[in-house]
């Protein structure tokens, strides 16, 4: 997936951060929409956080919450740990707040008593079997005033929101069959299985959505 992340680091300098255009483009506005829905406490678990740039921007919105980035990529892995550490640095310097956890789980070993699971840009880049996963997985894990948050481009009724999301489907689909922009109704389907409530979606810029879950 290395396509999706700029090689360079974020200042230009040799450490290990890494960052991805689209997720300083659109971190704004998700953090408005997650401030909305997050229950305001509890631990967020980031599944496939890539650069952790969205810890780093986002958890100190959160006060009484901790941020768990997570991944399996190595490199992703090694730049979210940057992140963290020039996260903790400001934070030390400034007086502020630090509460982005150290990497320890992979991004299908969910831990339980979590109170949002939150995805950006994942199940379109993998396999169906991971959207299966991740959905129950959340299912089980979080807690009962708990949150499922995931952002991406979807389909609506078996089509595409704009000729942009169909070309970006089909270029998922020459790199990997197995990928693509996925039915959000599938997606729901998996939710209700897994005892969530019809979810709160959110039209977002780029031609993605918010598609945010609540227990049942």
């Amino acid at each position: 997936m290395s396509k999706f992340f700029d090689p360079k680091s974020a200042d230009g300098t040799s450490d290990r951060r890494l960052y991805a255009p689209a997720t300083e483009r659109n971190r704004d506005v998700i953090l408005e929409v997650l401030k909305l829905h997050h229950p305001g406490h509890g631990t967020l678990l980031e599944v496939a956080s890539g650069t952790g740039e969205h810890a780093a921007h986002m958890a100190d919105h959160f006060e009484a919450a901790f941020w768990q980035p997570t991944d399996i990529e190595p490199d992703k892995i090694a730049s979210m740990n940057a992140w963290r550490s020039t996260t903790a640095q400001q934070s030390m310097l400034e007086g502020q707040l630090f509460n982005v956890l150290e990497h320890e789980i992979d991004a299908l070993s969910l831990p339980a008593s979590l109170t949002t699971v939150f995805s950006a840009n994942l199940i379109h880049i993998a396999p169906w079997v991971v959207a299966e996963a991740l959905v129950s997985k959340a299912g089980t894990a979080l807690s009962e005033d708990g949150i499922l948050f995931l952002y991406g481009p979807f389909k609506r009724g078996g089509l595409h929101t704009s000729t942009s999301n169909e070309s970006f489907d089909q270029s998922l689909k020459a790199r990997d069959t197995a990928w693509g922009v996925r039915d959000l109704e599938a997606v729901e389907d998996l939710a209700e299985a897994a005892g969530f409530a019809s979810p709160t979606i959110v039209e977002m810029p780029a031609n993605n959505l918010s598609v945010i879950f609540k227990k049942a």
